[in-house]
């Protein structure tokens, strides 16, 4: 318990800026990652290890879309996984810092499961559409196309940050850190995954799920379109 203390303590002094990160992450998901990180680092556990137990939670939580029949019962233990997951994923990073700093090869892992949970997500979403058309009520093809716009806007929205964060020039050593927008973390709150993964509780509401996933979806491809405008404005000032 002294050493789970010890690096809390570190940990609240290692945090990311808050910058760009909407007030789910910032007030529960990272405060929850702080915590893992702090018991992953008591339990010898490394940041890949943490990476891994992420990919195992969520994995399991979209294995279950897909193959069981809707429930309201299914729909908690789907939002649980899938919230520890994201957790978890939290945890790493701020396992890796307090271990004195990451690695490429564990960016890249990451990075490469972040990607594959987002498509397989959506994806499995489509695979209980078309398996259970009765309790979703999508009876008609048109309603597959919604998670495949979905898992577009989700994919290109997740390509085109990193890719973006890559290409932008790195601010000069020392320079102070922009101060986190109220404004900017509640506006972008419906794009932030972890409150992505409440609409899971909704699974037993049948034609509910699909309706305010559908929604979801439908602000995911508008935020696409800010998002793409911003960057590309942003990045047509960078010289290379």
């Amino acid at each position: 318990m002294a050493r789970v203390g010890t690096a809390l303590l570190e940990l609240r002094g290692a945090q990311k800026s808050a910058k760009g990160v909407s007030l789910y992450s910032r007030f529960v998901n990272r405060p929850a990652g702080r915590y893992l990180a702090a018991g992953s680092y008591a339990l010898g556990l490394t940041p890949n290890q943490v990476t891994l137990v992420s990919a195992a939670s969520s994995f399991a939580a979209v294995a279950s879309v897909a193959l069981a029949a809707p429930s309201w019962g299914l729909g908690v233990a789907v939002w649980a996984a899938l919230a520890v997951g994201f957790a978890f994923d939290s945890a790493d990073g701020q396992l890796a810092r307090l271990r004195g700093g990451g690695s490429a090869a564990g960016e890249w892992l990451d990075h490469v499961v972040d990607a594959a949970k987002l498509t397989a997500l959506h994806a499995c979403v489509l695979i209980a559409f078309h398996r259970f058309p009765e309790q979703y009520g999508t009876g008609s093809d048109g309603w597959l196309l919604v998670p495949l716009g979905f898992q577009f806007a989700a994919v290109v929205t997740f390509f085109g940050g990193l890719l973006t964060e890559k290409l932008k020039p790195k601010p000069a050593p020392g320079s102070p850190a922009a101060a986190p927008s109220t404004l900017r973390a509640v506006a972008l709150l419906p794009v932030d995954y972890g409150v992505f993964c409440l609409v899971f509780l909704l699974l037993g509401g049948g034609a509910l799920f699909r309706w305010a996933y559908a929604g979801l979806g439908a602000v995911a491809a508008l935020f696409l379109l800010a998002f793409l405008a911003k960057w590309f404005r942003e990045l047509s000032a960078v010289r290379r």
